[in-house]
């Protein structure tokens, strides 16, 4: 299940003057100041999704992570299920089979299976993540995409089939604090000659929270860091007040 991500963000204007004078140099300081500010907000609520900060909320992206595949031991016999997604089953009880999570999460409601957690979210496997994530500061490890999501649905519906289930949450809880303050690192190499930015094996929830903050902040450095690309205010408001001058508007006749 594991999965690489790589972002890449390119600017609209990378083709313009990367060269910013040195009196613009403390507007597009503090406008990146006040975009990191942002970030790191956005980061603390590390789960949560603001709509004016990320491009999807966070039961958006977890209702994409409910189509991953998990393994559940049926506790029922019950004929094969022929879904629009594909074929699952047949089932038999005590033989483990594989399922979207959210048939999981479903039939885990109704009492009819158990749910065996990834392999990745053991105690042994999450502490073994954990040292490496503190470990290899220029690097992230590689996680399932939606891991975030996954562990959260297994909590909140199957948190008696999470062995050492606090300690787990703990575990994940603290890997994804450090690899959000990895992230904040990795942004701080920003300045007017970036074009793009590359972070390689984020999640989807980790994605969804750095992309548009890069987007904004690329674009706030250019826009202070070269003059051109500003609208003239002065210019336009000229052009609108031509644009009245040349006679009254006839009123308009009543059908």
């Amino acid at each position: 299940m594991s999965k690489q991500m790589a972002v890449e963000l390119e600017n609209p204007e990378t083709l313009a003057d990367k060269n910013s004078p040195g009196s613009k140099n403390g507007k597009m300081k503090e406008c990146v100041s006040g975009e990191a500010a942002e970030l790191k907000l956005s980061l603390e609520m590390a789960g949560q999704s603001d709509p004016h900060l990320t491009l999807f909320s966070a039961e958006e992206i977890e209702f994409v992570a409910e189509d991953e595949m998990v393994e559940i031991v049926p506790n029922m016999r019950m004929d094969s299920l022929n879904l629009i997604c594909g074929d699952y089953g047949p089932f038999y009880p005590q033989i483990a089979t594989e399922v979207p999570l959210w048939l999981a999460i479903a039939l885990k409601k109704r009492g009819k299976c158990a749910i065996r957690p990834p392999e990745w979210m053991s105690v042994e496997k999450l502490t073994q993540t954990l040292e490496a994530e503190r470990e290899s500061q220029g690097s992230f490890q590689i996680l399932p995409f939606h891991y975030v999501e996954i562990s959260k649905l297994l909590f909140d519906h199957a948190r008696d089939d999470v062995p050492d289930m606090y300690l787990v949450r703990s575990l994940i809880e603290d890997i994804r604090d450090v690899r959000f303050h990895k992230v904040e690192t990795s942004l701080e190499s920003i300045d007017t000659r970036t074009s793009a930015v590359k972070i390689k094996d984020l999640s989807a929830m980790e994605v969804n929270i750095v992309r548009p903050f890069v987007g904004r902040a690329l674009q706030a450095i250019y826009k202070h860091g070269n003059p051109e690309l500003v609208p003239d205010q002065e210019r336009m408001t000229n052009v609108q007040s031509q644009g009245h001058d040349h006679g009254q508007r006839r009123p308009l006749r009543r059908r």
